[in-house]
Order: C-alpha cells, then sequence, then structure tokens
C-alpha cells in the first residue's frame, strides 16, 4: 500500500494539466501513487501520456469538482489522500516531502495541512501568508480547539492531505463543490491535526475574464457556506468564535469588491447581514474605529447607509493621497535643489562613502576595506551611510551620514569613492572622476541581475531597466572565485572592472589567532570543550516570512550536552527566539540573529549547517565541516533558479530531513574522510582568490592605485593557513 495518493481531478484548463502530470511523472515517487480523475477527452487523452505512471479515471466533460474526487479517491489505495485541482501545481520533490511527514504521523491525526504558493495569470510562484500561522503550529499534533487560528488558513483543499480512513468516514460531508467550504469542513472534523510548514502545492488562479461570470447564487453561497459551517461548530466555543470572525470579514471582503449588480449586492449585503446578527457569538465585541463601523452597519442591515460610508472613505483616502503627493513632490523638489547644487562642486579626492546592506551599519566586505584603508591611506575620510534607527549602534567616532538629510545628498554628490555591497540609490548621479565599487555580499548559488527574469518568485516587484541603470554606475566588481566573476558578468552586462583580489570580508579567516577565537566563544557563553554547530538558513522568496526548517530543541536534545546550537536567521527577518516565528528556546540552543558580525560566529563554530545560504563558501576557508540540510531543494531550485547542482557539488553530506541531519551529527558523517574529500572539492573552486589580503588588494588597486601587477599574489589553496579551530584555539 503507498504512504500518499495524488488525486488530480478536473478538465485540462489551458492545458495546466500537461505541466502538472510531467512535473509528477519527471522522477519516480517512491511511496507515491497518482491518480488522475480526467474530466473530458482533453484530460484524458493528456493523462493516458502519462498512463505508465498514473492511474486514469474517465469522465465526461462537466463532472463537477466534488464528483471528480471521489471517482479519483475510490481509485486511490494509498494511506493518506492529497488532492489537487488539474488547473494547479505541485513544486517538484513536493510529493516526497509529504509522504516523508505522513509516514511519521500517528493514527490520531486525521489532516496534514501544507503551506502554498500563489500564481496568478500576471505572475507566479508569490508566497501565501499561511506560513507563519503554520510555522506557530509547530510539528506537534494539534487539536482546533486548542488552536482554532489554524481556520484562518486560506481554504485550499490542496493544502489539506487528509488520512483515507478519514476520507472515506466523512466523504457526504467533504463532498462539495465549495472547495473552502470543504476545506474548513475537514478542519472541523478532524480529530487531530499536524502541519508541514514547507510549499508543498501552487494555487494557479485563472485570470477572472477566461471564466465564466459568477452568477447570484455563487455570491449568496457565501453566506450558506459559514452558515453550514458554524453549526458543525454550534457546541466548540474557540472554533466558533474564529469562524464568525472569517465570515464577517469574508462577507464584507466580497462586498467591497464589487462585481454584483445592484440588486444582487443588495440582497447579499442583506443575507449577509441576517447570518451576523443571528451567528454573533454570546459577548462578542465589535472592533475599534472603521471596522467596527462597518460590521454595526453590516449587523444593522444599512445597506443605504454602508454604500455612503464606501463612498465617503473612498474620497477621504483619494485626499489624502493627494496631500502626501503634493508633499512628497514638494521634499523632492527641495532635496534635488540641493543635491544638484553639491553636484557642481568639485570632487573631493579625500572623501570616501561606505554603506552595506541597505543602510543597516558597518558591515561585510565595506567595512573590511575600510578598515584597511585606515591603515594603508589615513588620508582618505570615510563616511557611513546608516538609517537614524542603526546609527545609535555605530562604533564610536564613526562619522556617517543619515539618508534623506542635507549632508547625505552633499556626501554622496562630491565623495571621490562610493563602496557598497548593494547598490546605491537610482537618484545618485555618477561622476565622470567618482569611482563606485561593488563589492557584492556573497558567491551566488541561486539566481542574481537579469537571470532573476525567468523566475518571478525571485524578481517580485524587481524593475530590470533600473537596475541595468545601476550596474552601469559600477566601476569595480570585487569577486572570491572566477565563477563569481563569470556569473556576475552575466548577470550585470555592463563595463565595471572584475576585482579577482577575493572578499575582503573573508580575511579574518586566515588572520584571526586562537585568543580572538577563545574570546569569542567566551561572549556566546560556550564552555571550553563543548563543540559549536552554527546554523544559518537562508531566505526563501516564496515564503512570506521566515519559516524555521527544524525543530530546534529536539535537534538540541539529540545532540547531547556536548553540543550548542548557534541560530542565525537571515538580515531580511527581524524573528528571533521570542518571537512565534523565530527558533524555539532551549538551554544549548542560542539566537544570534543579531549578532554581529557574523565572521565572528563562524570562527567560533566547530561546524555549520546550513541550506543554501552564500556562507557555506565564506565558511568554507576555514576548512572545518560543513553540513547541507536540503529538505526543499527542487523547490528552492525551481522558483528561485540556481547556478550549479548543490547536491552534486556539496561542502559536505546531505541531509534531506531532520532525522537524516541527526544521524549525521551524531555519528562521524560529518568530519569524516569522505566529507573532507567534498569539503576540499569545495574549497578550491570556491575559495579561489580568498588569502587573507584581500582587503589590502582592493585598497592598493582602488584607492592607491597600484598596478594589479604589483599587488600581493593569491596564495593556493594548498598553501594557506586558516585560522585555528577552537579546540585547537582552546589547546594552544
Amino acid at each position: 500500500m503507498p504512504e500518499l495518493s495524488v488525486i488530480v481531478h478536473g478538465p485540462n484548463t489551458q492545458d495546466h494539466l500537461t505541466g502538472l502530470l510531467g512535473s509528477l511523472t519527471a522522477r519516480p515517487l517512491p511511496d507515491t501513487e497518482v491518480v488522475v480523475a480526467a474530466v473530458g477527452d482533453w484530460a484524458r487523452e493528456t493523462a493516458e501520456r502519462h498512463s505508465s505512471q498514473v492511474r486514469v479515471v474517465a469522465l465526461p466533460d462537466g463532472t463537477p469538482d466534488a464528483a471528480a474526487r471521489a471517482a479519483g479517491a475510490a481509485r486511490a489505495t494509498g494511506r493518506w489522500l492529497h488532492f489537487v485541482r488539474a488547473k494547479d501545481g505541485l513544486p517538484l520533490g513536493s510529493p516526497r516531502t509529504v509522504a516523508a511527514r505522513t509516514a511519521e504521523l500517528p493514527g490520531t491525526v486525521d489532516v496534514l495541512l501544507l503551506d502554498h504558493l500563489r500564481s496568478t495569470w500576471r505572475s507566479a510562484g508569490l508566497p501565501s501568508a499561511d506560513g507563519p500561522l503554520l510555522t506557530r503550529a509547530g510539528r506537534t499534533e494539534l487539536a482546533l480547539d486548542d488552536s482554532a487560528y489554524l481556520l484562518r488558513l486560506t481554504p485550499l483543499l490542496g493544502t489539506r492531505v487528509l488520512r483515507a480512513s478519514f476520507w472515506r468516514a466523512h466523504q457526504e460531508q467533504l463532498t462539495t463543490d465549495d472547495e473552502p467550504r470543504a476545506a474548513l469542513t475537514a478542519l472541523l472534523l478532524a480529530g487531530r491535526v499536524a502541519c508541514l510548514p514547507h510549499i508543498a502545492h501552487e494555487d494557479r488562479r485563472l485570470r477572472p475574464a477566461s471564466l465564466p461570470p459568477v452568477t447570484a447564487e455563487q455570491h449568496f453561497a457565501l453566506v450558506d457556506r459559514y452558515e453550514a459551517l458554524l453549526d458543525l461548530a454550534r457546541e466548540r466555543p474557540a472554533v466558533y468564535t474564529v469562524l464568525y470572525e472569517i465570515m464577517v470579514r469574508d462577507c464584507l471582503r466580497a462586498f467591497a469588491r464589487g462585481g454584483m449588480p445592484d440588486d444582487v449586492a443588495e440582497e447579499f449585503f442583506h443575507r449577509a447581514s441576517l447570518a451576523a446578527l443571528r451567528r454573533r457569538p454570546e459577548g462578542h465585541r465589535r472592533p475599534a474605529g472603521l471596522e467596527g463601523v462597518r460590521r454595526s452597519l453590516l449587523e444593522e442591515g444599512a445597506y443605504t447607509r454602508y454604500r455612503a460610508f464606501q463612498r465617503a472613505n473612498r474620497a477621504r483616502r483619494a485626499v489624502r493621497s493627494t496631500v502626501r503627493a503634493g508633499r512628497s513632490r514638494l521634499g523632492s523638489r527641495v532635496r534635488d535643489h540641493q543635491y544638484r547644487t553639491a553636484l557642481r562642486r568639485p570632487v573631493d579626492p579625500h572623501l570616501a562613502v561606505f554603506a552595506a546592506y541597505w543602510n543597516r551599519g558597518v558591515a561585510c566586505n565595506p567595512a573590511a576595506i575600510a578598515a584597511e584603508l585606515a591603515e594603508l591611506a589615513p588620508h582618505i575620510h570615510p563616511v557611513w551611510v546608516v538609517t537614524e534607527q542603526n546609527a545609535a549602534l555605530l562604533p564610536p567616532g564613526t562619522d556617517h551620514v543619515v539618508p534623506g538629510t542635507r549632508r547625505y545628498w552633499e556626501t554622496l554628490a562630491t565623495a571621490k569613492y562610493l563602496v557598497n555591497n548593494v547598490n546605491f540609490p537610482n537618484a545618485v548621479v555618477k561622476r565622470p572622476d567618482a569611482v563606485h565599487v561593488q563589492t557584492h555580499h556573497g558567491t551566488p548559488l541561486k539566481r542574481m541581475g537579469l537571470d532573476q527574469m525567468a523566475f518571478p518568485a525571485a524578481a517580485q516587484g524587481l524593475d530590470f531597466d533600473a537596475l541595468l541603470e545601476r550596474v552601469d554606475k559600477w566601476d569595480y566588481s570585487v569577486s572570491s572565485n572566477s565563477h563569481t566573476t563569470r556569473m556576475w558578468e552575466r548577470a550585470y552586462p555592463a563595463r565595471f572592472v572584475p576585482l579577482d583580489h577575493g572578499y575582503p570580508r573573508n580575511d579574518v579567516y586566515y588572520t584571526a589567532g586562537a585568543a580572538d577565537i577563545r574570546a569569542v566563544r567566551e561572549r556566546l557563553g560556550i564552555a571550553p570543550g563543548r563543540r559549536a554547530v552554527l546554523y544559518a538558513p537562508t531566505h526563501r522568496d516564496y515564503e512570506a516570512a521566515w519559516t524555521p526548517r527544524l525543530d530546534l530543541a529536539a535537534l538540541a536534545d539529540r545532540l547531547g550536552e556536548d553540543t550548542v546550537l548557534l541560530v542565525r536567521g537571515h538580515y531580511f527577518y527581524d524573528a528571533g527566539l521570542s518571537s512565534p516565528a523565530g527558533p524555539r528556546r532551549s538551554g544549548r540552543v542560542i539566537d544570534v540573529s543579531s549578532y554581529d558580525p557574523v565572521e565572528e560566529l563562524c570562527l567560533a563554530a566547530d561546524a555549520l549547517v546550513t541550506d543554501y545560504s552564500s556562507i557555506m563558501f565564506d565558511y568554507a576557508n576555514l576548512d572545518r565541516p560543513i553540513v547541507i540540510h536540503a529538505d526543499d531543494w527542487d523547490t528552492y531550485r525551481t522558483t528561485r533558479g540556481v547556478y550549479f547542482d548543490l547536491m552534486a557539488e556539496s561542502p559536505g553530506p546531505v541531509a534531506r530531513t531532520q532525522d537524516e541531519l541527526t544521524e549525521i551529527l551524531t555519528t562521524d558523517a560529518w568530519h569524516d574522510e569522505s566529507a573532507a574529500k567534498a569539503r576540499a572539492a569545495f574549497r578550491r573552486r570556491f575559495c579561489e582568490y580568498d588569502d587573507g589580503r584581500a582587503a589590502e588588494r582592493v585598497v592598493r588597486r582602488v584607492f592607491l592605485g597600484q598596478d594589479e601587477a604589483t599587488l600581493p599574489p593569491v596564495l593556493p589553496v594548498g598553501e594557506r593557513t586558516p585560522a585555528p579551530t577552537p579546540q585547537e584555539a582552546t589547546a594552544s
């Protein structure tokens, strides 16, 4: 008996079924069967092209969704059922991830909840809003009465995997063409639920103009849906209250979207009003502000006054928008005049502007260059661009400017050197005698620059024309290896000069001594003799917030008293241990997300665990063990795009699950001969130019104008001596 049955159902709308079946049959799916309940000849013919790998249930044109689901489920033999509409998608590898999760669930769990992507006819791979809720739930089994917030998850049946015995027991109640009703009913009927906060479904929303018009009865069905659901939750106060809130919210949203003829809109409002009043929980209080006014008018059935309230709100927003736009234009004119005036002044050959990570502070390659500049060219004055809230965190005596101020624009206009690991704003003018240095902040595994154009999840909101205008201002581009040099030239086609000198921030991995390492570990509270494992996951463009990939407390327990986990969240997120989206607190789990610089964390760690973060390329300079936790590699590779197959060129052992990771870290696999061999090959390729003198080479070449032939040569990888390991530092 297979663990999982993926039941694809419905017509081949806009030929989406072809791509879905192609992704499902592209590789073997252990413990998984695919059943296609194909509605109509086109769907049947499409499915039959894959008949050796799927079961085909042919259904006549016009078969409703609910009937198609039931027909597919009747042919399924798996212990769990995953219903996927033919128009939707499944990220590569997601059935395997789902099957592995269901296999470990106890028999008390009836429903497994998944995260998903959203795609429209305009864009693909947009993150859902469900990630934080699934993360909050964790990996333990839950009763809905204790976790009623899960009702706020997007009501898609494709994000609910149902135990087959549960489906059979409640098939009549779950067989409805109203998919949100079926999705919510499954939660209400489940004994217990579990969560998998991974992307395992793609909700494709078709262009409305390509669909049949919505009928009046379909509008009214929204109210009927919640009336029926509230009947199911009548004896469950916490669940009932959340469902009521969702009903009122959805009814008001449907009314606000418009698209209903006036007579239908008035009748819809009347029905929603009756339901809101009749179903209101005892003692329920309306929210304050405008939302409270909306709900009050709804309960009163005041259709005419609600319409007037809508018109007044639209008018108020229009006025505010006009005022804000006017103020913005005035401020922009003042700033533009100040900047243009400053641009007429001579360039100051002794002034350098530094910035890092969108003005977060003194960090990364720019910080290492600035430090070396103070030694080799003290006549050049550095000024850092830092946001107002981060200015208090600067090292004492750091000269800085705050973006948008008069001195900020004057400094940018007159500085000879502008150094950044991202880009300066579009408004910054490239003066002919100014020098712009792009240091970057990592070795590219994921697609960057123009290479993101084919990956909408990565390129959300990115203006590629504006990007190229910024790239055209670069004079120099710093690189740590020839792979990076080639990828920058491909992703950022412009006339800049590549500086194959190494990443200055990595110099410390060769210059730090035993005392430096001991001091960092003492600051972190790591006792001598303890193993420190740094866990540093990267950002996913297809997730709305940081979703922890591991149960860190459980991992720490398995690793034992002698191991400390240092957890470093990606800098895009502010979540820490105290946040619901952050890692769980444990005596041996230390949140270092706010600790700077990250290079010190690497020096303190005996080993690194990461997924696809560029920290692996930097840490490899230390020649210490690296373990890759790639639980969603197929999804990441498909939605973000990558430059090489990390699974084939990993710097160490690869784990796909938490159990595999635990096995690696509790045996010799993390530092055995095979791991060392993989790490050596990785270092030869990606630590090519890093030898401890990168900052010196950049300063001499850019700021002192020395010819490249006179710069310190790059030592071969085999002739370099990295900083001592924590064990060596303790012993010395």
